[in-house]
């Protein structure tokens, strides 16, 4: 058997020991696996997002033999975007795994390629954190305002387009309207067609098909008081899904009003990436052309002026002494709303 002494002050590296445990923080990935954001891959640094503004006019009358009316040329407008560049990297020292055993194990030394496996695709390694870090932008992109890690905002689609953003709909569910009662019922459906589903799909101007479906993305105390409204209860009172409203139904989905509203789960901080509380996030799923996802290439001689992928993983050896290997992950995306007039947000209170 080995001897694991040396760093015997390192859990790592504990003669024995019954059972090993990875704690694994969650990484959402909720808007990621609904595929809204349609890939493009570019071979630049940037994009160009050309606008055109179509409007439908009634055709006047004119008597039989006179001139016609000319049809006025759309306006035109193209905007130029820069993409992100997502990187971090990990050094590995030979010194670290000299003798170490390798994790849930007792006998086995660490392999170099496996540590550099473990840290490159392991369930907390880098290529994790660039996919958290994807979520957050589609999250950021789903709101119109695209925040770096730090919230700084690095594009407000609302200003970049020149669109206000729409005002913030209050929904009335903790009052006398939640219990349900005879005065109050039937309120809670039309205010979401009119408040929420008319304006948004008026807003799209032609971009919804009949497929188009509107996803509401809810904080936690939002989600609670709307399945505990009385309005929502009663209809589904006669349904199977009755069961998972008595039950709980965390971190679920279901529809009501011409929504599908969504406890959406962020990272296990409740504050990194989520939907902050109180609040709900409304987007349309199914729209084709209002998410994209542009990538470009990453800056080496290999890749230089082709078309880019999500993720560029690297293994860097030190080729001077052999004392070390870095890992180090690239990425360069950039998740546009191309419509951010139909991205809608509302909260709980009157």
């Amino acid at each position: 058997m080995a001897d694991f002494n040396v760093f015997s002050g390192d859990a790592f590296s504990a003669i024995s020991m019954l059972e090993g445990i990875e704690k694994v923080p969650y990484n959402p990935s909720y808007l990621g696996s609904l595929g809204i954001f349609a890939d493009q891959p570019v071979t630049t640094t940037g994009v160009w997002i050309e606008e055109r503004d179509g409007v439908l006019n009634l055709i006047q009358t004119t008597p039989r033999g006179a001139p016609l009316s000319q049809r006025t040329t759309e306006k035109r407008a193209a905007r130029h975007f820069n993409t992100s560049r997502v990187a971090k990297g990990d050094r590995l020292m030979a010194a670290e795994i000299a003798n170490i055993r390798a994790f849930g194990s007792n006998s086995e030394l660490m392999m170099a390629q496996q540590e550099v496996a473990r840290r490159l695709s392991g369930p907390v390694g880098l290529m994790r954190e660039v996919e958290l870090t994807w979520e957050n932008m589609r999250l950021g992109a789903v709101q119109g305002i695209l925040t770096d890690a730090d919230s700084t905002v690095l594009y407000n689609w609302f200003t970049e387009f020149g669109i206000s953003q729409p005002s913030e709909i209050a929904f009335d569910l903790t009052g006398a309207n939640a219990a349900g009662s005879a005065g109050s019922a039937g309120k809670l459906r039309p205010f979401i067609q009119n408040n929420v589903v008319r304006p948004m799909v008026r807003a799209a101007k032609g971009s919804f098909l009949p497929t188009t479906k509107i996803y509401g993305l809810c904080s936690d105390t939002f989600y609670d008081d709307l399945t505990n409204h009385g309005e929502v209860r009663q209809t589904y009172l006669n349904w199977l899904q009755a069961q998972s409203l008595r039950d709980g139904n965390a971190f679920e989905e279901f529809p009501f009003g011409g929504v599908v509203w969504v406890n959406y789960r962020g990272t296990d901080d409740g504050s990194m990436v989520g939907v902050a509380a109180d609040k709900v996030k409304f987007f349309p799923v199914g729209a084709p052309g209002i998410f994209r996802a542009a990538w470009s290439p990453a800056e080496t001689f290999d890749f230089v002026n082709t078309p880019g992928k999500p993720i560029y993983p690297m293994i860097v050896p030190d080729k001077d002494r052999n004392a070390f290997v870095d890992i180090e992950v690239y990425s360069y995306p950039l998740h546009v709303c191309t419509r951010p007039e139909v991205l809608f947000r509302g909260r709980r209170g009157s």
